[in-house]
């Protein structure tokens, strides 16, 4: 298994698009890969976007944003105030979001859910990823749940022992809204990072992992 990378030397921009149906999906499910990109391409330049936040939540979340992008090039962070878990019912307004953020930026590599994730918001934003984005390398992340849909995902990011344990500090650090949820914990996140290490025989033993549906080589 031979690795590749997501920009090669040819590539005259070099921007990333994250997408999260809610504050922290992004940091869990891509943040360790962000921050690694981050610091092997620091012209690298960054949007993130989050679609359903209450106000105390939309603080966290763009706290999280900047110290997670800290370095890059250039970033934007858009973060919307729809209703938590009706973010389908919402789905025009939702869609026009997603317009909007086409015609401001044009990204490389983007960044979203899991099509088979069994949360509503989360299946919603990446159906409208792939209808939004249609010829661009689209990653699909995984955020684990009770709901145990994890699956078999084709693609892995290995990381170092300094930015796993850095993503999990920043998560942990900036989602105290979060803290008191059985499952937000640094050693669940740690040991999602391990399996996918062991299955990509990552150097450091960690990585994320992601589905891509089409890549053209």
């Amino acid at each position: 298994m031979n690795p590749v990378s997501l920009f090669g030397a040819g590539t005259p921009r070099r921007r990333i698009l994250a997408l999260g149906a809610h504050p922290d999906d992004i940091e869990i499910g891509c943040g360790g890969t962000i921050l690694r990109l981050l610091a092997e391409r620091p012209e690298l330049e960054v949007a993130w976007a989050v679609f359903a936040a209450t106000p105390g939540r939309e603080a966290e979340a763009r706290a999280s944003a900047a110290a997670f992008l800290k370095g890059a090039k250039a970033t934007s962070v858009t973060v919307r105030n729809y209703r938590d878990g009706f973010l389908p019912y919402s789905g025009a307004a939702v869609k026009d979001e997603f317009e909007a953020l086409k015609r401001e930026f044009s990204p490389e590599v983007v960044f979203t859910h899991y099509r088979d994730d069994r949360h509503q918001d989360h299946r919603l934003v990446s159906e409208l990823t792939w209808n939004t984005w249609r010829d661009h390398v689209i990653l699909e992340y995984e955020i684990p749940k009770y709901d145990g849909d994890f699956g078999s995902p084709n693609l892995f990011a290995p990381l170092p022992v300094d930015q796993i344990e850095r993503k999990i500090s920043l998560i942990l650090e900036h989602f105290a809204s979060q803290a008191q949820k059985s499952w937000f914990t640094a050693d669940l996140f740690r040991a999602v990072a391990r399996i996918r290490g062991m299955e990509c025989s990552a150097p450091a033993g960690f990585a994320e992992a992601f589905y891509c549906r089409k890549l053209v080589m």
